[in-house]
């Protein structure tokens, strides 16, 4: 039995076929956790979803930006754009069993020794704030109230947490963090424009969101996709798998209890 780890999948099926082949893996056995984007700038977006709802149980998934985006669409609020890829998805005969089950997937995904998310986790959050927080978005999406969630979170603020937040101004900020965040400011607020590699920052205010200071301790380790420009990532109970297949660079998966890495370089298509 193996616990294995991918990163950003965006539509990249081939490569994600290639690596569990070369791991042997075995669904009746092993389990995949997949780090939210399962849809988006690769090309097939759409057999992505029909395989990691074909594995059930043997699946961890969590949302991601692109997996959120892709239920705007569904919803009319935007039209599909060429560079997604996704139109496959709203022309196919099972597209709302497969958006129905990629509206009821996480936000936050826990295993007894590590966390997973797409971005990352507050640095103002403990684990039990962040379960809790996930579990708000979780219950609203599974709900009748969803298309008001997924139409009212388009924006950047509020960029601090409080416990005090409220509505959809709370709602938007627990969906930016664990969807969008990469880098915050020193006193904990988010940032959502800078895309860069850190080492190309020139703003010295400007940290990523596992090196904030005051970042409140978690005891576990969390894994997350998301930001490609990190180019993977491993740090003090950090581990960063997003190592952009979808832009050419390669899909990274991780097993977990030797700690090992595995790699498959973007095909071309």
């Amino acid at each position: 039995m193996a616990t294995y780890i991918v990163g950003d999948l965006q539509g990249c099926l081939d490569e994600l076929l290639l690596l569990l082949d070369r791991v042997k893996f075995d669904a009746k056995h092993d389990t995949l956790w997949v780090a939210g984007d399962l849809v988006a700038r690769g090309p097939k977006s759409l057999e992505v979803l029909r395989f990691i709802r074909s594995l059930g149980n043997s699946a961890k998934v969590v949302l991601g930006n692109h997996d959120l985006h892709l239920l705007a669409v569904s919803l009319g609020l935007f039209k599909v754009k060429n560079k997604d890829k996704t139109a496959a998805i709203f022309a196919a005969k099972d597209r709302k069993e497969l958006l129905n089950w990629l509206r009821n997937q996480p936000l936050l995904a826990e295993h007894e020794e590590f966390v997973m998310c797409h971005a990352g986790i507050s640095p103002q959050w403990t684990l039990k704030q962040a379960r809790a927080a996930a579990q708000e978005i979780e219950a609203l999406l599974s709900s009748e109230k969803w298309p008001w969630l997924i139409e009212n979170m388009y924006a950047n603020q509020p960029d601090l947490w409080s416990d005090s937040l409220q509505g959809i101004d709370r709602y938007r900020y627990i969906i930016n963090a664990f969807t969008r965040m990469r880098f915050c400011y020193s006193d904990g607020r988010l940032d959502m424009e800078c895309k860069l590699p850190p080492r190309a920052v020139n703003n010295a205010d400007l940290v990523p969101w596992f090196d904030v200071q005051q970042r409140k301790k978690l005891n576990k380790t969390v894994l997350f996709g998301h930001w490609a420009a990190l180019e993977g990532y491993a740090g003090k109970e950090v581990i960063g798998l997003d190592t952009g297949c979808v832009w050419g660079g390669s899909l990274t998966m991780l097993r977990w209890e030797d700690k090992q890495y595995f790699t498959q370089q973007a095909l071309k298509n």
